[in-house]
Order: structure tokens, then sequence, then C-alpha cells
């Protein structure tokens, strides 16, 4: 891969990690420089972008109808593909604020979920593009999340790597520097959020928003039982009579809640397992498993999962994080990037 050598020297390197909840930003030389939620606020009447990032996450639930709180992305995926595309201008803005006499349009390693079709890959490098970029590469999220986990991907032993996002759940087996057995689930972070909601409607006759949901998730969620109990105040509208109401919830009633999906994770594990070649299966009840996302902060998850596998289960080092790091250790090893990545579009790369 060559960048141009003298307009290279003007503009960025980045890697992204596009995610369904988060969008992060590494630049080559400065370490993660954006950490935003993928969310963009919009004037219906104008078509301007009022808010981008967690400015815009605030407003959700509390817009007048002229104002429209959209997520561009979903299982990781584009499902706005104008709304994304702005949302990947004003990032590269903020990491080019430094306002030169040469127009920045930086090279990108952007990462896509597994099983993304062509169609799919092209409108990420489209919308990259489109914003601004000059060269766009992608990598397939495990790879990314391995390879900022610190797994020894390049050597023949079999790595597991569990990827647990906003949108979706990735299950990889990775050797070589390539995918072995892998797997895409939609159970996720949203996916918990939802069965909160469900269970307090069921349970409680409430009606939550998702911000309410996650929150309770983060305060209180757990895949197993705790030592102390943990409660935490459940607020929304009565179902009933339509007015306001709080309640206050414990860990085994979001325990509960979650306990499906958990469960479905810990099966989708096992199918991977079960199709992997013997010899990586012998590595991985040596080495474990690596739990990467903000998916795998819910409390007991780790032990949850070795649990249903029997195998060693550990979470990475500042897992929402992982993969927009995997994807600047690329950016300093070439080599490496020459071999997991490819590009995202036919287009040629711009000057």
């Amino acid at each position: 891969m060559r960048w141009p050598s003298f307009l290279g020297r003007f503009t960025k390197q980045l890697g992204i990690d596009l995610g369904t909840t988060n969008t992060l930003v590494y630049a080559k030389g400065q370490g993660i420089v954006i950490q935003e939620s993928s969310v963009v606020a919009i004037n219906k009447r104008t078509g301007q972008v009022i808010a981008v990032g967690e400015d815009a996450r605030s407003m959700i639930g509390k817009t007048p109808p002229h104002i429209q709180v959209t997520r561009p992305l979903t299982r990781g995926i584009i499902a706005d593909f104008e709304v994304a595309e702005k949302m990947l201008k004003y990032f590269f803005d903020r990491v080019h604020d430094d306002k030169s006499w040469v127009v920045p349009r930086p090279t990108v390693v952007i990462c896509v979920p597994l099983d993304v079709t062509e169609v799919e890959r092209k409108a990420v490098g489209d919308a990259a593009m489109n914003a601004g970029a000059r060269e766009v590469l992608v990598v397939e999220e495990p790879i990314a999340a391995a390879i900022g986990a610190g797994l020894p991907i390049s050597d023949a032993m079999g790595n597991m790597i569990v990827n647990i996002g906003g949108g979706s759940t990735e299950i990889a087996v990775i050797s070589l520097n390539g995918l072995v057995t892998a797997k895409s689930i939609s159970i996720a972070g949203d996916e918990l959020n939802k069965n909160i909601i469900q269970y307090a409607r069921d349970v409680f006759n409430l009606l939550l928003g998702e911000r309410v949901a996650e929150e309770i998730k983060i305060a209180i969620g757990s895949a197993i039982d705790l030592p102390e109990k943990m409660e935490t105040p459940m607020r929304g509208r009565d179902l009933l009579s339509g007015l306001p109401r709080e309640i206050m919830v414990n860990d085994a009633q979001i325990r509960e809640a979650l306990g499906r999906s958990i469960k479905a994770i810990v099966e989708q594990i096992k199918v991977i397992l079960e199709i992997t070649p013997p010899e990586l299966v012998a590595d991985i009840y040596q080495r474990g498993i690596v739990l990467t996302g903000g998916g795998a902060l819910l409390r007991g998850l780790d032990t949850a999962i070795s649990r249903g596998t029997g195998l060693p289960v550990k979470v990475a080092d500042d897992p929402i994080t992982a993969v927009v790091r995997g994807t600047g250790l690329l950016l300093d090893h070439p080599a490496l990037l020459s071999d997991v990545a490819f590009p995202a579009t036919d287009h040629v790369s711009r000057i």
C-alpha cells in the first residue's frame, strides 16, 4: 500500500471503529482522538446538522417534531447513508482542526462487521470518501479487536475473540491472520437494553426509554449472582395511568431480564467451538476466550461464558477501545495491514 508521498505529510492516517452505538477515531501518532456516540441530530426544515455524538444522544426522546435524532448505523452497517456521511465529515473536521493551506484528506482504515455484503462494504467506503477521505481500507471487526487485545493472530494457533458491541456480537476463531470460523449475531448491547424495556413493561406496566434502560444495565446489570445486592431507580411512564412513576429494581430482577440473551450468546459461542478444527480448539482450551466491546463490561459475563463453555475467559484491557486500538496498530504495521485489509470501494484514491 502506498500513500502519495507529498500530500501524505499534510494529512492524517486514521483508524475508525464505526459502531452502532459509538464511533471511535484513532489518529496515527496521537492515539484515540474521538470517542463519541454514533448519533446525529438534524433540523428537518433546513437539513442542517445540529449536533453529533454525545450532544445529539442527549437529545433522544426530547426533541420537537422538526428535529430528528437518528442513529445512521444498524448492526454496524450503514442504514442512512447521507447521515453517516455527515457524521464522518464532522469527525474528520474535528481531527483536522489545525486548518492548513492544503485541504486535508485523511487516509482511513475502517472496520466492518462480519458477513458484510459487497454493497454494504462499498457504502462504508463511499460514505468515508464523500466525507473527505483520500483512501479507504476496511478490516473485519474481529481481526481489529483481536489485534487491539494483543492476540498473536499471525501465529499458527487458535485465537478466539468475542466482540460484543451495541448492534451485534461477533464470535471468531483466528489463525494466521485469517478467520477460520466466525459468526455474527444480533444479540448485543442494544438487545440487552430492549430486554430491560420489555421486562419493565411486562412486570411493572412501566414504559421506559432506551437511555433509562441502558443506565439501569450499566448501574446494576449482571450475568451471574452478585455477592451484594444492588438497587437502582427505574423511572418511566405508567402504562395504566399514563403518569410518571418511579420504582426501585434490584440486580436479580435485571439479571432475570437479561438471562435469555446471555444464554443465547453462550450457546452461539459453543456452536462456533463445535465447528472449529480440533487443533485450534486445543489451543483455545489452553489460551482461553477473550472478550472485547462495551458488552464485555457486563458484570460476571466472563464467568457466565466460562461456566457455559468450560474454557477460561478473560476481558481485554479497556475492551471498549480494543477495535480502534487494533486499527492504530495496523497503521503502524503496513505489512500486517496489507495482509488483513482490503479496499472498501473501486474508487481511485483522491489527491
